[in-house]
């Protein structure tokens, strides 16, 4: 039976899209097939275009996934992390998934040119370096290819790769402060794609990551993670009006300003 809101003026495809939206939640399951474009079509009385924007509107948001020659299945669910400075593990474990990693590579290295400028130290210097394949409820959701300058932490790989590189630092009282971070959509090469167990998309995110204790340095990553199994959660709030500095005003030689500046007021000639 079609949604009385559908009858009420509702856009058709919203219809559609909300009634596969109910069967997600409440009758199928991950992997399993959503009705046919046919049977859609019969059921709201509509044209198959419009049941294909309802079925790639929840495609594009993850819900759903397509197979290409045998369907359109119900997707495994997507982790949606949010922005902060924390772990990947941390960040798992508050939204309710196990977090693991599978060591790819682990060893202390001259500092390429590039790692070098990005932790602040000379070309050649030691790091350690520590590359991770990062998983979520064992599903593989991200390479993690890290540095860390080896004067910091001597001993960092003495037993193992620790199970949190952050924990590792804040045990010798470098506590991570704040970061920064440059996020960008490619394709994955062969390799991410074959260790990431991605068929069917190629669309990987990017990251490329700094974390700074006060104005040093503590590491450098850059991280590639699945498109379609990885969200991004920014929160955002209202913007605050920007805080203009007073420029001193010119002194005539008496010792008073030329033109007094009133307390609040933005000079003329001030960037606003």
């Amino acid at each position: 039976m079609v949604r009385d809101g559908a009858r009420s003026g509702e856009h058709k495809y919203l219809a559609v899209r909300a009634f596969l939206a109910d069967l997600v939640t409440s009758e199928l399951a991950v992997g399993d097939a959503i009705p046919s474009e046919r049977s859609l079509t019969e059921k709201f009385g509509v044209s198959r275009m419009t049941v294909r924007q309802a079925i790639d509107a929840l495609v594009t948001e993850g819900v759903l996934e397509r197979a290409q020659g045998r369907g359109t299945f119900v997707a495994p669910p997507r982790a949606d992390f949010e922005m902060r400075l924390t772990t990947f593990g941390e960040e798992a474990r508050r939204r309710g998934l196990t977090p693991g990693a599978q060591v790819l590579e682990a060893a202390t290295v001259p500092a390429p040119p590039h790692v070098a400028e990005a932790l602040d130290r000379e070309a050649g210097d030691p790091v350690h370096h520590v590359v991770r394949l990062r998983t979520a409820d064992g599903a593989p959701m991200s390479i993690e290819d890290s540095w860390i300058p080896a004067d910091l932490v001597p001993d960092l790989l003495d037993d193992g790769v620790p199970e949190s590189l952050y924990a590792a630092l804040r045990a010798r009282d470098l506590h991570p402060t704040w970061g920064e971070e440059t996020i960008t959509a490619a394709d994955g090469t062969p390799d991410e794609l074959r260790r990431l167990e991605m068929r069917g998309t190629q669309a990987v995110m990017r990251t490329v990551h700094r974390t700074f204790g006060g104005d040093a340095a503590l590491l450098y990553s850059r991280t590639c993670y699945r498109g379609d199994r990885y969200s991004v959660f920014v929160p955002l709030r209202e913007a605050r009006p920007t805080l203009v500095p007073r420029h001193r005003p010119a002194d005539d030689g008496t010792g008073k300003p030329e033109h007094p500046v009133q307390p609040g007021r933005i000079p003329e000639g001030s960037p606003r």
